[in-house]
């Protein structure tokens, strides 16, 4: 078991990152901050389990977890999230500009809205990867093989485009 106080001290160093997570998963300050206390809870309890390794993948997967537990005790009827819903007619950036240049002429207002109209598995997929985790470590998060990070986060980026084809023009 490692020694609390250190485990403790290396899990704060991720505290921004999980709160930012956090708040774009649940759309609110306050239920990101009861977010981010259940993750550190669950970690801090679950201190002996941790091998070793990336110790920020561990905590995302953590608050992951915490978080669809929260969604299925207020939504017991919820549908399971569909990621063929994220298709849409054509995944490709527009002609003559490459997705990023297109995607930096947006305000963050208008991205945060057009993440916060994707699913909650999209947003979260998308999240993760801006976070700068790599498709292995994501796949690692969210208990799923890495070519189904890779498919959904096709998807999602791609629903993204359509909800920001207005901006790329």
């Amino acid at each position: 078991m490692p020694d609390q106080g250190r485990f403790a001290r290396e899990t704060l160093q991720h505290l921004d990152a999980l709160y930012d997570h956090g708040r774009y998963l649940t759309r609110s300050a306050a239920e990101a901050e009861d977010l981010v206390q259940e993750t550190y809870a669950r970690a801090l309890g679950a201190a002996g389990t941790f091998a070793g390794g990336n110790l920020k993948a561990w905590l995302f997967r953590i608050q992951r977890n915490a978080f669809i537990d929260q969604r299925r005790r207020a939504r017991p009827t919820a549908p399971a999230f569909d990621p063929a819903a994220l298709d849409g007619p054509d995944g490709a950036p527009a002609a003559g500009e490459d997705e990023p240049a297109q995607l930096r002429r947006v305000t963050a207002a208008e991205i945060e809205a057009a993440l916060h109209a994707l699913s909650d598995e999209a947003r979260a997929i998308v999240l993760l990867d801006v976070e700068g985790f790599t498709e292995t470590e994501v796949a690692d998060i969210l208990g799923c093989a890495v070519g189904t990070v890779k498919s959904r986060l096709s998807r999602a980026r791609a629903a993204l485009r359509d909800k920001l084809k207005d901006y790329a023009t």
